[in-house]
């Protein structure tokens, strides 16, 4: 299509398949309450969320919501849910490479796996940053796991595995934290508001360079073009989201 290696295309599937009240209703999981705060029906429901049990949830959405309206904690099957909690993403790029991506926002199993396929083998991530969770964990720290500042309490491992052709695989050494996102909160906030340590970030800024402009709207164009095609049921050329990004 003549576009540079940005995604030319894409074929997704979303639904709304856990939450909501029709599923919730289907699995037995709804309970009667709109919000859990100063809800009785909440009380023992292990999908609420107690803002009043942490200083950061309290100050930074309980005692905000006369200021911005936001209500953190409603119910996940209550009416309002309309967010897809389950989607397929099939990307097809200009230079000929494929994106798959599956999301699964109700897994009790939280985390990731990335895998590359090239001409000369296959490399696969997979972090594992909650093995399990239990309901209604109080978090002690000032800002918790809930917001990445520090690791979930069954927090699984890491693990990097270069598979090459004819070669048997290699197990890659990696040292991955899984507090502030895997480390990128810091670096973050130092490309967008300065140092927060004064040459921590430094020795890396050659080989991992900070995302452009044009980078963060050809990254945002995939999830528009999901959002499009899931109202559509057709295809959705992303060029026409982001027209004149691909002459940058």
């Amino acid at each position: 299509m003549g576009m540079g290696a940005g995604p030319s295309g894409q074929d997704p599937s979303g639904r709304l398949a856990f939450y909501g009240s029709e599923a919730g209703e289907r699995h037995g999981l709804r309970r009667d309450y709109d919000r859990a705060h100063g809800a009785g029906p909440a009380a023992d429901d292990p999908f609420a969320l107690d803002l009043a049990d942490n200083d950061t949830l309290r100050a930074l959405y309980l005692e905000a919501e006369r200021d911005d309206g936001y209500i953190r904690d409603r119910n996940v099957f209550g009416g309002p849910v309309t967010i897809e909690d389950d989607m397929a993403v099939l990307v097809r790029y200009a230079r000929g490479a494929t994106m798959t991506y599956h999301l699964t926002a109700y897994s009790p199993w939280e985390g990731y796996r990335v895998m590359f396929n090239g001409s000369a083998g296959r490399l696969e991530l997979e972090v594992e940053e909650c093995l399990w969770a239990q309901p209604r964990t109080p978090v002690a720290s000032d800002s918790g796991a809930l917001h990445g500042d520090t690791a979930a309490q069954h927090a699984g491992g890491a693990r990097l595995t270069l598979r090459p052709l004819w070669r048997p695989p290699v197990d890659i050494p990696l040292d991955a934290a899984h507090e502030a996102h895997g480390g990128g909160d810091p670096r973050m906030l130092d490309a967008l508001f300065g140092p927060v340590d004064s040459g921590a970030f430094d020795q890396d800024a050659a080989a991992h360079p900070t995302a452009t402009q044009r980078d963060g709207a050809l990254a945002l164009a995939v999830g528009l073009a999901a959002n499009r095609c899931f109202e559509t049921g057709r295809p959705v050329a992303v060029r026409d989201l982001v027209p004149g990004v691909w002459e940058s």
